[in-house]
């Protein structure tokens, strides 16, 4: 068997490489903001959780669980970034670098925080980042 593989490998490193041109790791249409959204939406309830409560215990695994969702939101926009939105995107919306750049920084202050401002101002920047995405599903 190893004499086959030595062979098939030797005929692999002969032949040019191909040029291939993935736009995703799935198919298209498996992205959607609104996985964003909900664990946005479950900061804020932590939030206001954490805020009505005077338990420690309480408090204390609410903050860790604000974290990890935090975390989801910060992954779900990495791959709408990354994998979803294209040079075109960007030329017709050239406020997209800026907008992700600030959601993401909300993100993150809003594992520091527990101000509820700080959420609701995360589900509008993700809210903006929706409308553009379902506009350019439509084009």
């Amino acid at each position: 068997m190893t004499i086959i593989n030595n062979l098939l490998a030797a005929v692999d490193a002969m032949r040019p490489p191909m040029k291939v041109h993935a736009h995703c790791d799935l198919p298209c249409g498996v992205y959607d903001p609104a996985q964003a959204r909900i664990e946005a939406e479950s900061i804020k309830a932590i939030m206001e959780k954490y805020n009505a409560s005077d338990d420690q215990y309480f408090r204390d695994r609410a903050i860790l669980i604000k974290e990890q969702r935090a975390e989801e939101v910060n992954h779900h926009l990495d791959v709408l970034w990354y994998q979803y939105f294209s040079p075109t995107h960007l030329e017709k919306y050239p406020q997209l670098h800026e907008l992700f750049w600030g959601t993401k920084k909300l993100t993150s202050q809003a594992k520091r925080t527990n101000d509820l401002s700080v959420a609701e101002e995360l589900l509008a920047k993700i809210a903006e980042i929706d409308k553009i995405f379902w506009e350019t599903k439509k084009a």
